[in-house]
């Protein structure tokens, strides 16, 4: 269900917050920005193909978090072998994710949304479940302070969906409250830090 929120003012909060964000934590970024320099190279950021809104493919801005490692017969090593000090610890608050606002003010992506899944699942959704992408995806979601890595497909699509019919500037506040508590605070999540949505089996029931 759309509102005088979602349709117009999102948009230019999304905007604001992003501005806001990176002016008061560049002294971070730039801290981050250099040791990402320094163990790969120019290489700094991973890009991915990601449905958003109204399925449409978009490529998602995140920081690098693995090397490309191969063994001698040319296979790309395992994701433990590639992933890096900083990456891990990147992961495991979440701030690999921080690019995703380069997203966000190209209009590709908002601050609180469903979390945009890798292309290859959006053709095992159901029609109902598609609805998902009527709305742009986000950086942080209700899926991601519900359970995140701890929810099945199916249910993260049910969360998301619950979001969506009714969004309204407190719940959005709540969520990226919840997100930083997650972050910084008590995170149910870190020791998912080392998995990725890109290593899941696509289908809708993980049981």
């Amino acid at each position: 269900m759309t509102n005088i929120y979602s349709r117009r003012y999102k948009f230019l909060l999304d905007k604001i917050f992003v501005a806001v964000f990176i002016i008061s934590l560049s002294p971070l970024l730039l801290l981050i920005l250099l040791f990402q320099f320094l163990v790969y190279g120019r290489q700094v950021f991973y890009y991915q193909e990601r449905t958003g809104y109204g399925g449409k493919t978009f490529t998602i801005v995140k920081f690098r978090t693995m090397k490309d490692l191969f063994d001698d017969q040319g296979f790309q090593l395992p994701d433990i072998y590639r992933l890096t000090k900083i990456g891990k610890i990147l992961r495991f608050y979440s701030l690999d994710e921080i690019p995703n606002m380069l997203n966000v003010l190209r209009g590709e992506m908002s601050m609180v949304g469903p979390r945009p899944l890798p292309v290859r699942f959006y053709s095992i959704l159901q029609e109902e479940q598609k609805k998902r992408c009527s709305v742009l995806p986000g950086i942080t979601g209700l899926a991601q302070v519900s359970g995140r890595n701890n929810l099945s497909l199916s249910e993260k699509i049910f969360i998301d969906l619950k979001y969506i019919s009714q969004i309204t500037l407190l719940k959005d506040l709540k969520i990226c409250v919840q997100t930083f508590q997650q972050m910084f605070i008590n995170s149910p999540n870190r020791e998912l830090g080392n998995q990725s949505i890109d290593k899941f089996t696509p289908k809708l029931d993980d049981n």
